[in-house]
């Protein structure tokens, strides 16, 4: 079985013998150059897997050559050697395509980390969009188009700002970029920005010591150290605080975290992608968010689009969503009942479809959908008559005992009130959010983190 190949560009050739050690110690043979003509020299004569490349060059750049393995090369993975502290370069470079970036002065256990990454992605076969598809439905040439960004951002690290209006599946399209790429199988965590107290939220991020503060009685990795060797996920960017924007912004930049309590940093390896329904620009208009924070984040956009301009996606959707919610065999909709939701807004998107479909298939009393069934906004009201009930019983806070610790004691008043407004709506989680005054994904984050069914 041949070694893995590396391309090695710099005009330095003390930096050039240093990667040719790090790499033959890793077991993999390089080819090195000084310049530009001599890289594409060897891109012509020789099979690459990687290609390392410094951005100051006598003729040229690395932007030159990460142009050049674009068009003529693609499939390639790039990664540039920049100057500390040059980020619009590595964002420059990583916008033309580029694999990922490692700074100078060479921090050699992430140089290590980059290198592994792209070499397994150089193993992974070609894929055709089928991944995709599968996952992301419609065949408009919306979503065609989405389909194709995503295999492609799949290929990189290059951070990615996903936007679009609320259940469009941002979150859908984040899980198929990383389940796409070389860090498929390592963890992919999402987390809702506007569902963390901001009390709590350095140390959701980034851990704490025990002691640091009052209740806490144990060590805790944070979001950071748990997705390290994956992605990170931040939906609902734009709920972030100010202050807490400073500390994440140092933590992408630094690729290290400082948990609470701690002297010292931890080295974290993460893909960050992020998503938001709000107009992160004009928040930034307005001061809300940081400039440098959001250049950071959009390197590249991904734009979802609302189900209301993709119609003829609809019957797929839901056909697709009819037999995933069905217990046994799904029911079809009439050509009426079609039409009808082609001619809807959806302002809640698929998660709207998605509801929509799992009411009309538990009423449903017929063989087919028919348009009754969908009980659209508009539609005539639907009464249901039902037996009076005895109402759930008052909520009690439950009282904190000098045992637990704080975040115990808040997880378990947050259960309580969770649980009791539940009851109150019938297990309905639309109406439960609402009594709660949450929205719909911040009382999905909280069932998922406190384990309740």
């Amino acid at each position: 079985m041949s070694l893995p190949q590396v391309l090695i560009i710099d005009d330095e050739a003390d930096i050039r013998a240093l990667l040719e050690l790090t790499l033959g110690r890793m077991n993999i043979e390089t080819r090195s150059a000084g310049d530009v003509a001599s890289a594409f020299a060897l891109l012509e004569e020789y099979r690459f897997d990687l290609c390392l490349t410094d951005m100051r060059l006598p003729d040229g750049d690395g932007l030159d050559i990460v142009r050049h393995i674009e068009e003529h090369y693609r499939g390639l993975p790039v990664a540039v050697i920049t100057a500390h502290g040059s980020m619009e370069t590595a964002i420059a470079a990583l916008k033309g395509g580029a694999f990922d970036f490692v700074c100078k002065p060479l921090n050699i256990n992430e140089l290590r980390a980059l290198v592994r990454s792209a070499l397994n992605l150089s193993k992974q076969a070609p894929s055709d969009g089928a991944n995709a598809a599968a996952k992301l439905l419609g065949d408009s040439q919306a979503m065609k188009g989405v389909r194709a960004l995503i295999e492609r951002l799949a290929r990189g690290q290059a951070p990615v700002y996903i936007t679009g209006e609320s259940g469009t599946g941002k979150e859908l399209a984040a899980r198929l970029i990383h389940d796409l790429g070389p860090r498929a199988g390592r963890p992919f965590v999402a987390v809702n920005c506007g569902a963390i107290p901001e009390q709590l939220m350095e140390s959701e991020f980034f851990g704490h010591k025990k002691g640091s503060f009052t209740g806490a009685f144990g060590d805790k990795d944070g979001l950071f150290k748990t997705a390290s060797g994956g992605t990170l996920f931040l939906d609902e960017v734009g709920d972030l605080p100010v202050p807490m924007q400073v500390k994440l912004l140092r933590a992408i930049q630094e690729k290290a975290v400082r948990p609470v309590g701690s002297q010292q940093e931890v080295a974290v390896d993460v893909r960050i992608l992020s998503a938001t329904h709000k107009n992160l620009h004009e928040l930034v208009r307005t001061g809300a968010f940081r400039q440098d924070l959001y250049y950071r984040l959009n390197v590249i956009e991904l734009v979802i689009p609302p189900l209301r301009e993709r119609a003829e996606d609809i019957p797929t959707l839901a056909a697709h969503l009819a037999t995933k919610l069905s217990t046994g065999h799904p029911l079809p909709l009439t050509p009426q009942a079609l039409a009808t939701l082609k001619k809807y807004g959806f302002p809640g998107n698929v998660r709207e479809l998605e509801n929509i479909m799992e009411r009309a298939l538990t009423l449903c009393e017929g063989d087919e959908i028919d348009v009754a069934d969908l009980h659209l906004p508009g539609q005539a009201s639907l009464h249901l008559v039902e037996e009076p009930v005895e109402g759930p019983a008052p909520f009690e806070t439950p009282s904190y005992t000098g045992e637990q610790s704080l975040d115990e004691h808040l997880a378990q008043v947050e259960r309580a009130a969770i649980e009791k407004a539940l009851r109150d709506t019938h297990q309905n989680k639309t109406a439960a959010a609402r009594e709660l005054g949450i929205t719909f994904r911040a009382l999905r984050y909280k069932l998922e983190k406190l384990g309740i069914e």
